[in-house]
């Protein structure tokens, strides 16, 4: 599967990413470090080929930065994604980070949905709003079109459960990714 490159400019936003379904992660640099730091977890565990560069309004919050790197993300993987023949379709992970445990479920038919449960047990971590995570996965999910279910099961730590929660997405994303068949994982034929 090949890289793709998407590129989204707005008034409040501009956000390069390019995706490649198998590599090594890239730079990436969002001006929001915390989310660096989740992209980075997630391009690692999940194996993906991802550089991001984004510039946002960060001086009124980091909330438009972070929801449009995850829309162009999430348009970067339905672009690479293509007809999603021969995928598995279906994945799930339940990680533990320490303390903290999340499972993440995810189904790559063109359904998009997001259900997130959980609560983290601070409202930031360092400068960062953790009401931006499930704004993110949202953004992602909807514009990959696939199902995004995620449960943030416990934990005491904000930092360990935000990594359990992206670590488990890169390896549920992976389990779905897998090639399994020529066409695609459904009655239907077609994904």
């Amino acid at each position: 599967m090949a890289e793709v490159e998407r590129v989204r400019k707005t008034r409040e936003t501009s956000v390069r990413v390019r995706l490649a379904l198998e590599g090594r992660p890239g730079e990436i640099r969002t001006g929001v470090g915390f989310l660096d730091h989740m992209l980075e977890l997630l391009a690692y565990h999940g194996g993906f080929g991802l550089s991001v560069q984004a510039e946002g309004d960060l001086h009124v919050d980091a909330h438009h930065t972070v929801e449009d790197i995850g829309i162009t993300l999430g348009e970067a993987l339905a672009e690479v994604l293509g007809e999603r023949k021969g995928l598995a379709r279906y994945g799930e992970a339940t990680i533990p980070m320490e303390e903290a445990l999340a499972q993440v479920v995810v189904d790559l038919a063109r359904r998009p949905f997001f259900r997130f449960e959980g609560r983290f047990s601070t409202e930031r971590v360092g400068l960062f709003d953790l009401e931006l995570i499930p704004e993110f996965l949202k953004a992602l999910a909807m514009n990959a079109g696939f199902t995004l279910h995620v449960r943030l099961i416990y934990g005491e730590n904000a930092h360990h459960m935000a990594e359990a929660i992206f670590k488990a997405l890169a390896y549920a994303l992976r389990r779905a990714l897998a090639q399994v068949e020529e066409g695609p994982r459904s009655t239907k034929g077609l994904l």
